[in-house]
């Protein structure tokens, strides 16, 4: 049975049913969040025993996410040097190339640990007994969907797709811009064509007309119609959909010039990569020294949960700029036209098209874009308020998850439990940690009475918690120095001033992680919770 993903045009039953979970995730998050207050008020000694027993949780948590953080970035640093054209050849002669890696002569550690995993790949692709695809019969649909970004931003992206090692006749670029763009822009825009049309398979500029049918004024309607039209224009040239991959890119998205090699090389390894995405990893570098401290540290963090959960691909979901076969883009019907959360919805409904075999393929490539800004502090707090918020939107996919896992029977009972459980459990994690630990924590102790502030427990717990802290400061010293390594190897004025200030930074994390990523992820779900719908919002990208 065809699976609606959508929250429209609903039969009675499944509008109950919808709107039931779509009160779940705020409903447990609130829950939560007073339970520990009410707690802290009427028994303060056993709220201290809850609150300590999830800081060892949390500890637990954090080491192991650290462990898996360090893991993909030395994956990252591994393949930063792979020679993914060389990679490409072998897979097209996988017998010579399996004879050729065992005549390699012994290189570094890095190169050495590359090479085999790279070997690994190959020998799974010919035990799985699919063909590989011929390099030069892949093709890769790049769009661009544009709401209100100026020719500055685009200019760069574009620009950076010129760049690749991979043959661009090989790639076409579908900039589409909404009608209700400012005038100046739509112009501005459609001169592009005329500049760099002749450096690709196809590049063209549209406008995505406003008022379809069908469609709310979201990202995902408008990469949509790109794609439907992209979709005509492969059947007039007569290109098999099996044989092209699809990257839906933000406007600010700069790829580094191996993205498209390394996308064609993962689209080549897996067996299964008509039923599948792959998720690089996203970092916010284009603008990194001109926005204020709290934005770099949030930004940073997000590229880091991303690296971490790239470690686990059974669990990965994608997320902002992303690349897919297209042929399961138009199999599942493209992205939902009337969700905010399009990159995360087109996982969810992939997933359920193919009765959970769908996959989210791991690359560890960076694509980087704009920390979101403004003209002034307050001006930049909000967008990024906003921005994150937008994110934590991703909520109103679990009440239509939830829906189909109902009503889809084919899709295995284990695999709906763990990724029902793993898509809940993240979104009430998200809105009500930061709180826990930067506020709740605290509470029982200065809300307990006279009488029991002599008790065991009460003069224990506030060491206990420190020490639980400290642990977590590992942690901490970590994602530092991590984060100082991540960044780009550009040269930039006062680079040591800078880096050392950076650094420095990391200690308002407790602070940022509260007012910028906990608290628009409990607004989100609040709102969800009483049914007030978003609106698309468009972060602010500006060029200094």
């Amino acid at each position: 049975m065809k699976f609606n993903y959508s929250k429209e045009q609903l039969s009675d039953t499944e509008k109950k049913i919808q709107r039931l979970f779509e009160m779940v995730p705020g409903l447990l998050s609130w829950s939560i969040l007073l339970f520990l207050i009410v707690l802290s008020i009427l028994k303060p000694l056993l709220a201290m025993v809850v609150i300590l027993a999830f800081d060892f949780y949390w500890l637990l948590r954090l080491l192991y996410m650290t462990i898996f953080l360090v893991l993909s970035f030395g994956r990252l640093r591994i393949e930063s040097k792979a020679d993914w054209m060389k990679r490409i050849k072998a897979i097209e002669n996988i017998d010579q190339g399996l004879k050729d890696f065992n005549k390699l002569p012994s290189s570094n550690f890095n190169n050495r640990l590359s090479d085999y995993i790279h070997k690994q790949e190959m020998l799974n692709l010919k035990k799985s007994g699919t063909p590989a695809v011929d390099s030069k019969n892949i093709y890769h649909l790049v769009i661009l969907p544009v709401a209100k970004e100026p020719k500055e931003v685009l200019i760069p992206s574009v620009e950076s797709l010129k760049g690749q090692t991979f043959p661009i006749k090989q790639i076409v670029v579908f900039l589409t811009v909404e009608e209700t763009a400012p005038g100046q822009i739509k112009t501005d825009l459609l001169s592009l064509e005329n500049i760099y049309k002749n450096y690709f398979l196809d590049f063209k500029v549209m406008i995505h007309p406003t008022g379809l049918k069908n469609e709310a004024q979201v990202k995902g309607a408008n990469a949509s119609w790109a794609a439907k039209k992209a979709a005509q224009f492969f059947k007039t040239i007569e290109i098999p959909f099996e044989n092209i991959t699809v990257s839906c890119f933000d406007a600010d998205t700069i790829v580094g010039k191996d993205y498209f090699a390394c996308l064609t090389y993962y689209f080549m390894v897996t067996p299964q990569r008509l039923q599948a995405s792959f998720q690089p990893i996203p970092v916010y570098h284009n603008n990194i020294w001109d926005v204020p401290g709290f934005a770099r540290i949030i930004e940073t963090g997000s590229s880091f949960f991303q690296m971490i959960e790239s470690s686990n691909p059974e669990k990965l979901v994608t997320f902002s700029s992303h690349s897919m076969s297209f042929k399961a883009l138009v199999d599942i019907n493209y992205w939902p036209t009337d969700m905010i959360s399009d990159d995360s919805a087109i996982f969810w409904k992939s997933f359920i098209h193919y009765d959970g075999k769908f996959s989210v393929i791991p690359m560890y490539i960076t694509v980087s874009m704009d920390i979101t800004s403004s003209k002034n502090l307050l001006g930049t707090i909000k967008s990024v308020y906003k921005q994150k918020r937008r994110w934590a939107w991703g909520a109103e996919n679990f009440p239509i998850v939830m829906r189909a896992f109902i009503s889809q029977k084919g899709i295995p009972l284990f695999s709906k439990v763990k990724h029902g459980f793993k898509l809940l459990e993240s979104h009430v994690s998200w809105a009500t940690w930061g709180f826990i630990l930067t506020i709740l924590s605290w509470l029982p102790t200065f809300l307990a009475k006279r009488e029991i502030t002599n008790s065991i427990v009460y003069y224990n717990a506030p060491y206990i918690s420190r020490m639980i802290f400290h642990l977590a400061s590992i942690s901490l010293i970590i994602s530092i120095i991590l984060s100082l390594l991540l960044l780009p190897k550009k040269k930039i004025k006062n680079s040591f001033l800078k880096k050392t200030l950076f650094a420095l930074e990391w200690l308002m994390m407790p602070l940022i992680l509260m007012f910028l990523s906990t608290l628009p992820a409990l607004d989100a779900q609040t709102r969800l919770l009483f049914g007030k719908r978003m609106k698309f919002w468009v972060a602010n990208k500006r060029k200094a």
